[in-house]
């Protein structure tokens, strides 16, 4: 089986997986919410579709990843808006979205345009060079030690250990997503590092909410989806060292922008 055929028939289940779990997790929480909860639950799922459609069309290298990228963070924004707005939690995540996932797909379009993207035709994938990857992992490093000690002010567990396992859970894929994100945008195959540390971690989040509420469907079926994540993502990243073969010699003087 060649490639385009395998990403084809793999795509098709990780669209069929990742569709049946959304609504399954719909479903379940459908019942018990009121109309306007039902409408939000509705424009919740329909994001996150788009999320999922996305995910399967970066790890393919189409540019159509940022019009179903685009409709998931903004819907994502809004609905963390809403409910901050009715009492609960979500606007650092809304704005988050809003001032920088957004406006990232508008710019993921322009790069990966310019980098020979359009219709069925994949982008022209590059790779960091030794040097930069040291860099990235050293900004990983900084950003994720900023971010848990601010995070953790605001922590609301009874964890009374230094490194609380929380927080670190929170601060990890969020530094992840954003680099990822990053990478994403101006086409650059170790996102894709990136994106399997988002779903390991998102699983190790959901894991630790399971064991202590092992009745939780609400856990279990995100387990569930991040599986199917990381399944994608292993298989972005196999196809992208495919695609980025060309620009992996390219020092970093000669890299276009």
């Amino acid at each position: 089986m060649d490639n385009k055929k395998f990403n084809k028939y793999f795509s098709a289940f990780i669209l069929a997986g990742m569709t049946v779990v959304t609504l399954i997790a719909t479903v379940l929480k459908f019942g018990p919410a009121d109309q306007a909860g039902r409408i939000l639950l509705l424009v919740s799922a329909f994001g996150s579709l788009m999320g999922v459609a996305a995910t399967v069309m970066s790890a393919n290298g189409l540019i159509i990843t940022f019009l179903f990228g685009f409709l998931d963070v903004t819907i994502y924004a809004a609905v963390c808006l809403v409910n901050w707005m009715d009492g609960g939690s979500g606007l650092g995540n809304s704005i988050l979205h809003f001032i920088y996932f957004a406006p990232m797909q508008i710019v993921g379009f322009i790069q990966w345009r310019k980098r020979g993207a359009k219709g069925e035709e994949s982008v022209q994938a590059r790779r960091l060079s030794p040097g930069r990857r040291w860099a990235l992992m050293g900004i990983f490093l900084l950003v994720s030690v900023i971010a848990y000690f601010i995070i953790a002010q605001f922590d609301r567990s009874a964890a009374t250990t230094f490194i609380k396992t929380a927080v670190v859970l929170d601060v990890l894929p969020l530094v992840c997503d954003i680099l990822g994100q990053l990478l994403m945008s101006t086409a650059y195959m170790e996102q894709w590092v990136c994106w399997i540390g988002v779903n390991v971690f998102s699983l190790a989040m959901w894991g630790n909410a399971l064991a202590k509420d092992p009745d939780s469907s609400y856990a279990l079926i995100y387990i569930i989806k991040y599986a199917f994540y990381l399944l994608n993502s292993v298989n972005g990243l196999r196809n992208w060292l495919i695609l980025s073969k060309p620009a992996a010699a390219i020092p970093d003087s000669q890299d276009p922008r």
